[in-house]
């Protein structure tokens, strides 16, 4: 009886001794799986929640990752309008240059002509610009969405360009700016927001007996984007020696979506207008506030048939055009300065427009740049919670490791000894 008891209390502590070596044997593998992958947690089982909150950490940085290249890409974008809209400015800048020189009374036909070939080249490059498109093929100015070409013109009728998309600017989110400017806040114009009309004067004689100033908004809410016509007659000398009268008419061109500004049929706001006896030594000097919002300022000596025209310009490209043809087409220096001055005035108007844009796309880099700031930040933070949830702390791993090293080894060797508890060992 005490035999077998011998027999059986050594089975159960080898094959308990086995088994707490395998276990120990299979913890150091698991310890050394650890520290080779740098990770407490390998696969769920080894810590479900853990693994849970690590991979959800991934998924955020995973997101986080591509919402940063799509912004880059806005970025980018955005970036490649404003140095866009900086050329155009500079082209501009260059085009007042050529005006102002144009202006020289010393000019000949000839030369004003060179001149103006000078600034159709530059127009020419500005209309490019503004049609320019990003890497991705899409074009720099589309607005809210627009053809790939969004600026078309002139056509023919009317002599005009349009824009074709929608106007506006998408709002930036969380985590994005737009990919696009709104082209038809920079480059097109609004009748009562910008108030820019081209002055010209038609004669008879075909000399430029009147000169006028530039149209002034006095009341935009009057302003209807009508163009006008302001015609002499009956101009005759006067009751007294030296002095002439002569009658005036403002006639209205209402907006015909399709046609030209002076096409279509016309109204007269005011007829027979009189300007009494005044006297010819000196220029007249005639103020007209009757257009609907604005007023002008004609100064001269009209003739019979003399006209003076205000259309409506809609976009700084018709500005050029009309600042080119009136500088090609001056016959003498006062035509020239005629020309030269609505050029200015309406150039300047349309930089100021561009100029805002510009500083739209200057707040969106910007803008740009706080988001990735704050996207570096929540990678940051969501690094170190994923690392927190199954990232192995190194010296507890060794510590850990050599523990289990440890007691690897005392199981061998106890083992061993086991092992020695056998009938012919006791019977040796």
């Amino acid at each position: 009886m005490a035999s077998f008891a011998l027999r059986l209390g050594s089975a159960n502590t080898y094959d308990n001794a086995l088994r707490n070596l395998g276990t120990r044997q299979a913890g150091l593998a698991n310890l050394q799986e650890n520290l080779t992958s740098g990770k407490r947690v390998n696969r769920p089982s080894d810590d479900p929640t853990a693994a849970a909150q690590a991979e959800r950490a991934r998924t955020r940085i995973d997101r986080i990752k591509a919402d940063q290249r799509a912004l880059d890409s806005q970025s980018n974008a955005i970036a490649q309008a404003e140095g866009t809209l900086g050329d155009v400015t500079d082209a501009l800048q260059n085009i007042r240059e050529l005006l102002v020189s144009a202006g020289n009374a010393t000019f000949t036909k000839s030369e004003r002509e060179s001149v103006a070939f000078q600034m159709q080249g530059l127009r020419d490059q500005i209309f490019a610009l503004a049609n320019r498109k990003d890497t991705n093929g899409q074009p720099l100015f589309s607005a809210l969405g627009s053809a790939l070409t969004p600026f078309v013109g002139p056509e023919t009728p009317p002599l005009d360009y349009t824009f074709k998309g929608l106007p506006g600017q998408t709002a930036s989110s969380e985590v994005a700016i737009p990919a696009t400017l709104d082209g038809e806040s920079a480059f097109m114009h609004q009748t009562a927001r910008d108030g820019v009309y081209n002055v010209t004067v038609d004669s008879t004689s075909k000399l430029p007996n009147v000169s006028t100033n530039n149209v002034t908004v006095t009341d935009t809410s009057l302003i209807t984007g009508s163009s006008y016509q302001v015609e002499f007659y009956n101009v005759g000398p006067g009751a007294t020696a030296g002095t002439s009268t002569a009658m005036y008419k403002i006639v209205e061109y209402p907006v015909i979506p399709g046609e030209p500004p002076t096409v279509g049929t016309p109204s007269d706001l005011f007829t027979d207008i009189l300007i009494p006896d005044y006297p010819t030594d000196k220029p007249l000097s005639i103020s007209i506030t009757d257009m609907p919002g604005l007023s002008l300022t004609i100064t001269g000596t009209p003739v019979e048939g003399d006209s003076v025209k205000v259309e409506a310009k809609s976009s700084i490209f018709s500005v050029l055009d009309d600042a080119i043809r009136d500088i090609k087409g001056a016959i003498n220096s006062d035509a020239a300065k005629q020309a030269v001055g609505q050029g200015l005035h309406n150039i300047d108007i349309g930089m100021t427009r561009i100029s805002a844009v510009r500083g739209q796309a200057g707040d969106l880099l910007n803008r740009a740049d706080r988001i990735s700031a704050n996207q570096v930040s929540r990678s940051i933070q969501l690094e170190a919670d994923r690392s927190t949830s199954e990232d192995l702390d190194m010296i507890k791993g060794i510590s850990d490791f050599q523990n289990q090293q440890t007691g690897v080894q005392a199981a061998l060797q106890s083992y061993a000894q086991i092992q020695r508890l056998s009938l012919f060992d006791y019977i040796r």
